[in-house]
């Protein structure tokens, strides 16, 4: 969940593109100039418009928030699925926890596999739907697969990670890098905490979804672009170090700006990506049909001025609601 714990406000798209960066608004077609150039397909439907990508190519559909579908060589793999998007009222930690489960349905494609970054509602609350209903394998910390075992997926469906694991799926690798959830202005976030069991009773309410760590994973699908997804905006430098993703989709951090020179320190931690997608900076309760409306309270702008300044040579596009974007390495 956003590290601004405020009420979510909204207001409308960022329209003015950043001299020096090359914003891409998805909203619009991308013309074919180059191999590299990204394809912007899709709509409300949740069509990319083709029938998945292969060979070098990988297609990433926004699912909002820090949520994707990513499809290439031949394979589906969601992270931070969460498509239901209902009003919480200021983060109500009572709030019920409902799957709209025909809005899922339509737009995950045909999944073998989802990764979770934490196990805040936002990214965690469509999960034990999808595993329960195609039977997939998910791939998180031990306190989302706890969560996960007491909402009825079953144990073999889970994969317990910490990070460092380098994990071999056949025509894609994943691998699982150990991060950090963003803090508000006190330095504190919501709902904080871990599980080492199944809860006794399976969680009803958004504040019953703790935290549990935070992941980032990096994912490549045959000769398809390295990519690093992040759910959060905090990350463990060292961690981070080494990685030189072709494509990262960062988290923003909120206007607060608690993470120390978080913008900075990324981009010199992962040698200044080739692409990067700002991700987690959307009002997360608006449906996805709609545009992406940006949230107030997360400093979008402030990371496309950042990166246009320190790493000029890097291409920015902001995505849209259900728009996929063709990638190559």
């Amino acid at each position: 969940m956003s590290d601004n714990d405020k009420t979510l406000g909204r207001r409308g798209l960022l329209r003015t593109a950043v001299a020096g960066a090359a914003l891409l608004p998805v909203a619009a077609a991308v013309p074919a100039a180059a191999a590299d150039e990204p394809q912007q397909q899709g709509g409300s439907d949740g069509s990319n418009g083709s029938s998945g990508s292969s060979g070098g190519e990988t297609a990433f559909t926004w699912l909002g928030n820090s949520g994707w579908r990513i499809e290439g060589n031949g394979h589906t793999v969601l992270f931070d699925p969460y498509l239901t998007r209902f009003p919480t009222h200021g983060f109500d930690a009572a709030t019920p926890l409902t799957v709209a489960t025909d809005v899922v349905d339509r737009h995950i494609g045909e999944p073998e596999l989802v990764l979770v970054s934490h196990s805040h509602w936002d990214h965690f609350n469509d999960v034990p739907y999808i595993a329960r209903s195609r039977g997939v394998r998910v791939v998180g910390t031990a306190t989302t697969c706890h969560l996960l075992q007491a909402m009825g997926v079953a144990p073999a469906q889970l994969v317990v990670v910490k990070g460092g694991e380098v994990l071999d799926f056949g025509g894609y690798t994943v691998r699982v890098v150990a991060s950090l959830h963003s803090r508000n202005a006190k330095h504190r976030y919501w709902a904080p905490g871990t599980l080492t069991a199944p809860p006794a009773a399976p969680p009803g309410t958004i504040g019953e979804l703790v935290e549990g760590d935070t992941l980032a994973f990096q994912v490549r699908f045959g000769d398809g672009p390295s990519t690093l997804l992040t759910g959060a905006s905090d990350f463990v430098e060292h961690t981070f170090a080494g990685l030189r993703p072709d494509v990262a989709m960062i988290a923003v951090e909120s206007t607060a700006r608690t993470t120390h020179r978080y913008v900075p320190r990324l981009l010199q931690a992962l040698d200044h990506p080739r692409t990067v997608v700002p991700v987690h900076w959307d009002d997360f309760e608006t449906p996805l049909t709609r545009p992406a409306t940006q949230d107030p309270g997360m400093d979008l702008d402030g990371l496309l001025a950042q990166v246009r300044q320190l790493s000029p040579r890097t291409r920015v596009i902001r995505p849209e609601h259900l728009a996929t974007l063709n990638l190559r390495a």
